[in-house]
């Protein structure tokens, strides 16, 4: 995405790359790489050692797109499929047959994608929604924020939201993120029957103090400026351990995390990481618009999440 002109210190993907870097590099179906901008993105994450890319889709497009790069190929796994949906359902298959540990959106629509992956017969489903994280570097704030979610679920209900809110605690986890402060974000921070969002960040937080969301202290509803910033939760009298200190942010819908994370991002320079959980494999999602950090950290952040997912199998079979 487009950044300011005056270039601005990313020092938490700085960190997140560095120790993504100590991992063995993480094998990634990267689906439809046919143009520049995709292919190079794998490329450049598979240099820096992040992942091992296979890529997926029309195998004239992706050479001609390398040659654009003026990029080799050589030693790089090419599957060839006809369009993007056949990349899509190929790449899905390889999950299934182990053959890779997460997939990359190329140049194809997200939909495609994820129609792929969220199809009930053949699809990576888990008894976990699917939902999306951004996790965002923004200048001069004191650590990453994590943002869920504001690419997947449009509408989501309260059930919905509780995976939503799991997803992202369970990501915050894998980030090796201290202390998880959970805000779920409304207009307001008063419980008010005729502002939904307030009702389902009160019940949330109630499922929290019962166990049924676990691993972060949360709080809600919040309006953005008590979820994180200190001084304004002090004006307001909220009294909290995540107000003013928030580093997950759920948001009430679609519309609303888009917002806030363009936002942050065209305004204040932050960098934003995109990644799909709930999955049986972490789903990058880039754009075209990404930043070249933006690109490498969303990698990082996969390579770190399928480094979790195999710590926690581990111990629970030994």
């Amino acid at each position: 995405m487009k950044q300011p002109s005056t270039p601005v210190a990313h020092p938490h993907y700085d960190r997140l790359i560095e120790n993504a870097r100590k991992l063995a590099p993480l094998r990634v179906a990267v689906v439809h790489p046919t143009n520049d901008v995709s292919l190079g993105a794998a490329l450049e994450s598979a240099g820096m050692g992040l992942i091992t890319p296979v890529l997926v889709g029309p195998k004239a497009r992706i050479e001609g797109a390398a040659n654009e790069l003026g990029a080799s190929l050589s030693g790089i796994v090419i599957i060839d499929a006809p369009h993007s949906h056949a990349a899509a359902d190929a790449a899905v298959a390889m999950v299934l047959k182990g053959e890779v540990d997460a997939l990359m959106k190329g140049s194809l629509h997200t939909d495609e994608l994820m129609g792929a992956v969220v199809r009930r017969d053949g699809g990576l489903r888990t008894a976990r929604r699917i939902s999306h994280c951004f996790v965002m570097d923004v200048p001069g704030y004191e650590h990453p924020l994590i943002i869920s979610d504001a690419a997947i679920n449009i509408a989501p209900t309260l059930e919905e939201k509780v995976d939503i809110v799991q997803n992202a605690i369970d990501l915050a986890q894998a980030l090796k993120i201290p202390d998880i402060r959970v805000a779920v974000l409304s207009a307001m921070e008063t419980v008010n029957p005729k502002v939904p969002s307030t009702i389902d960040a009160a019940a949330l937080c109630k499922m929290a103090d019962r166990g049924q969301i676990t691993g972060a202290q949360i709080d809600g509803p919040l309006a953005m400026d008590n979820a994180i910033d200190a001084e304004a939760a002090r004006i307001k009298g909220i009294v909290s351990p995540v107000a003013g200190r928030a580093n997950v942010l759920i948001v009430p819908d679609l519309d609303a995390g888009n917002m806030l994370a363009k936002s942050l991002t065209f305004l204040a320079g932050a960098y934003a990481a995109g990644i799909v959980l709930g999955a049986k494999v972490p789903v990058i999602l880039t754009s075209r618009a990404d930043s070249q950090p933006a690109r490498l950290a969303s990698c990082a952040v996969a390579s770190m999440l399928s480094q979790a997912c195999r710590d926690k199998l581990i111990k629970a079979i030994g």
